[in-house]
């Protein structure tokens, strides 16, 4: 057995007390992303230490993971015992008392390890309800060897209309290679975190300081057009079904020029054995445009215990096994240093991780920038970059989501998804109350 296995064994093991005897199922709901499908795969070390202990896992896509655990947390209908959920999350279903707070852990996590931005947006007034899986930023994705081919440099920091211009001259449809690869999967969780992020480059924002929509104005205007138009004209055909996974199958494959998503991407666009262009992507943090405060997004995939399991402890024991250093040094020692999951921890960013993983520069970078608080040129009333951390949010993005979808399809103009999501957008925010 060797060290990481001994480590990861002695953290689960030191986690929690003894669990009562008699076998105890543990549902874990998760997101069907890579470095949760190695989380599954690796669990059989946890399972090695607690064999009072049944996992059962159930593994989603991601828009249908949120609608579930939604459902399921809002009813407190108790299916499942541990969740996969993000910083949106996290904030509301912890203020409302649905999660578990995650207090009471072991020295050895070393909490004190985790990075404060992911820390803080998994918190309610100083309580941690999640523990952080992963934490992400988005960042900019290029192959080094096209941008050399056609005489072009990616700038350190690029501006969205640079990445309009480089994939108008690197899109080449009739060779299966396209300009730029975006969300277009409508979801509050999908195109719109990056739609978001690209309004707020723009200046846009969700709400003014009274929660008016703002969707009317010529940021949003500005931004939309641009988005719809160069997804178009040099993006992959059926654009508006790809999501992250799509996005990143496509990139691997060698079909995107450039692509703008999550850092976690870092560690599969860079392995050979599932990357064609490993060795030619670069890397350059998200684009900007007349500002970059929200340029770059904030996102953590966290596991939390839901209020109406019947399975706490074997929650919080094994939630604290996979978010842990020791962990992380399996990852390292059983797949490879550079997919240890990133993020998360500054212990993560050693000497080691930052030679082997040439992401993780960028990434680091661009949590230590994030200001969820301040996350637009104008002055706003809510907190989150490409999110509202407000209730009312995960349906209205949906919404929005769909509207922008459509435009992208040439279903409606980009002005008249503007004036639909305008419209949707007030109704709802008249019907729930605001401003509050």
């Amino acid at each position: 057995m060797n060290d990481s296995i001994k480590a990861c064994l002695a953290a689960a093991c030191l986690a929690l007390p003894l669990l009562a005897q008699g076998a105890e199922t543990l549902t874990i709901a998760t997101v069907n992303n890579n470095d949760m499908i190695r989380m599954q795969r690796l669990s059989k070390v946890f399972e090695e230490s607690h064999p009072d202990i049944t996992l059962k896992w159930v593994v989603l896509e991601e828009n249908v993971l949120r609608q579930r655990l939604t459902t399921d947390i809002a009813t407190q209908g108790g299916q499942f015992d541990l969740l996969t959920i993000g910083m949106y999350e996290a904030a509301l279903w912890g203020a409302k008392g649905w999660l578990e707070p995650m207090s009471g852990l072991p020295a050895d996590y070393a909490l004190d390890d985790l990075l404060p931005s992911v820390r803080d947006g998994l918190s309610v007034k100083g309580t941690l309800y999640a523990l952080p899986f992963y934490a992400e930023a988005s960042i900019t994705y290029y192959r080094k060897d096209l941008f050399q081919q056609a005489g072009l440099r990616m700038p350190e920091q690029p501006t969205w209309t640079q990445l309009g211009e480089f994939a108008a001259r690197l899109n080449r449809p009739d060779q299966g290679q396209y300009g730029i690869c975006l969300r277009g999967k409508a979801g509050w969780g999908e195109n719109m975190a990056l739609i978001g992020t690209l309004a707020n480059a723009f200046g846009a924002r969700w709400f003014d300081e009274r929660w008016q929509p703002e969707f009317s104005g010529d940021e949003w205007k500005k931004a939309l057009a641009f988005y719809v138009s160069t997804l178009k004209r040099y993006g992959p055909p059926g654009a508006s079904s790809n999501g992250f996974n799509e996005n990143l199958a496509l990139f691997n494959s060698g079909k995107c020029a450039i692509w703008v998503d999550a850092s976690v991407a870092g560690s599969f666009v860079t392995d050979k054995s599932q990357s064609k262009v490993a060795d030619a992507t670069g890397f350059a943090f998200a684009p900007r445009e007349v500002t970059d405060k929200g340029a770059s997004w904030l996102y953590s995939w966290a596991l939390a215990i839901p209020a109406s399991s019947r399975a706490k402890d074997a929650a919080k024991a094994f939630a604290t096994w996979a978010t842990s250093q020791a962990y992380g040094k399996l990852v390292a020692d059983r797949e490879g240093v550079a997919n240890v999951p990133p993020g998360t921890r500054a212990s993560t960013y050693s000497e080691a991780y930052l030679a082997a993983a040439p992401f993780a520069r960028v990434t680091l970078e661009s949590l230590k920038r994030v200001d969820p608080n301040h996350p637009t040129l104008k002055p706003v009333p809510y907190v989150g970059i490409q999110l509202v951390t407000i209730p009312e949010f995960q349906a209205i993005g949906t919404q929005v989501g769909k509207l922008f979808s459509a435009a992208l399809t040439g279903q409606m103009s980009s002005d008249q998804a503007l004036a639909a999501a305008q419209q949707s957008t007030a109704r709802e925010m008249k019907r729930a109350g605001y401003p509050k």
